[in-house]
This record gives structure tokens, C-alpha cells and sequence, in this order.
């Protein structure tokens, strides 16, 4: 089982950064895909990017493509978002998920392992 833990969400004006963290404990974090989603008020949670256990594969959401840079350090067990060009609607809670030996796809249930989540607020 792995344990994974998000930092860095905060509240910031339209067209700010900001970088999320997601610390892994308790597997090798090399062995995991890992990735990032997000959950608005009222809405179903959904895919943002992620990154195959391999590193061969990268995925990101059309809406975040171009704006959101997905990375992972191994040694440090790991996983950032780089999120730049922030829009009012990308205000969500956002979440870190890992799955063993995984590919870089983005379905929320194909995900076994989660964390508690970060508040993003972008305000307009």
C-alpha cells in the first residue's frame, strides 16, 4: 500500500502558478503511475494528467494541456504539478493517485490509491 500526501494548493489571481506536491511513503514509488485530478463543488471528479510507472507516457486533460506541467522525482518519491496560466475554472480540489505498474490513462476508477486533497482557488 502506498500513502500519498498533497501540498501547495492556495488561492491566486487569474493567470498565477502554482505547484503542487505529492508525497508517497510506504512502496517503491518507481513502480507506480501516478497522477493528478481534480473535483469542483457539484461536479464529478475528473482527469487531469499522469504519468505511466515507466515514464514512457504522458497524458493530460485537453483543458490543461499547454498550461500544466506533470513531473515526479523517484528519489524523492515525489510527484508535482506545475500549473501556470491559472483560469477561474480551474478552482477544484486536487488530487494525487497512484496505481502499481500503471499506464498514464485517465480513468478516476482504474486508480487504487489516493490522497485527501489540496484546495485550488483562482479567483477572477
Amino acid at each position: 500500500q502506498v500513502q500519498l500526501v498533497e501540498s501547495g494548493g492556495g488561492l491566486v489571481q487569474a493567470g498565477g502558478s502554482l505547484r503542487l506536491s505529492c508525497a508517497a511513503s510506504g512502496r517503491t514509488f518507481s513502480r507506480y503511475a501516478m497522477g493528478w485530478f481534480r473535483q469542483a463543488p457539484g461536479k464529478e471528479r475528473e482527469f487531469v494528467a499522469a504519468r505511466s510507472w515507466s515514464g514512457d507516457s504522458t497524458n493530460y486533460a485537453d483543458s490543461v494541456k499547454d498550461r500544466f506541467t506533470i513531473s515526479r522525482d523517484n528519489a524523492k518519491a515525489t510527484l508535482y504539478l506545475q500549473m501556470n496560466s491559472l483560469k477561474p475554472e480551474d478552482t477544484a480540489v486536487y488530487y494525487c493517485a497512484a496505481r502499481a505498474y500503471g499506464s498514464s490513462n485517465g480513468v478516476a476508477s482504474s486508480w487504487d490509491y489516493w490522497g485527501q486533497g489540496t484546495q485550488v482557488t483562482v479567483s477572477s
